[in-house]
């Protein structure tokens, strides 16, 4: 991942509601959720919940997907995954063991080695 796409991920993420919208979409998983429901959710309009979900959708964090005549917005698994592995791949000099469970634990369920 290049640095530039680092940062436009983590600035979309630096804001309060798309922040709280992002972990909402983590916890409803790839089925996502109607953009009406995350506005009520997360206790914002509508209008504001589709500018917040827009900036998510722009940096490559979530994808809309038109439902009937709703739109469901779900995060990009593989982005999020790019992100979180960008971020952690130079822990510890290499040597995750070193850096505790939590990184231990998030390269596992990432590489899908857990347990």
């Amino acid at each position: 991942m290049k640095d530039q796409v680092a940062i436009e991920m983590l600035g979309a993420l630096a804001q309060e509601h798309r922040i709280r919208i992002f972990r909402l979409l983590v916890r409803a998983g790839p089925a996502g959720m109607a953009s009406s429901d995350i506005a009520e959710r997360v206790r914002i309009s509508p209008t504001g919940a589709s500018f917040h979900l827009k900036e998510l959708e722009r940096s490559g964090l979530v994808e809309a997907k038109r439902q009937g005549r709703f739109i469901h917005y779900a995060i990009q698994v593989d982005n999020m995954r790019k992100l979180l592995t960008y971020l952690t791949e130079d822990c510890c000099q290499g040597q995750p063991e070193l850096c505790g469970p939590t990184i231990k634990t998030a390269r596992s369920v990432f590489s899908g080695k857990e347990g």
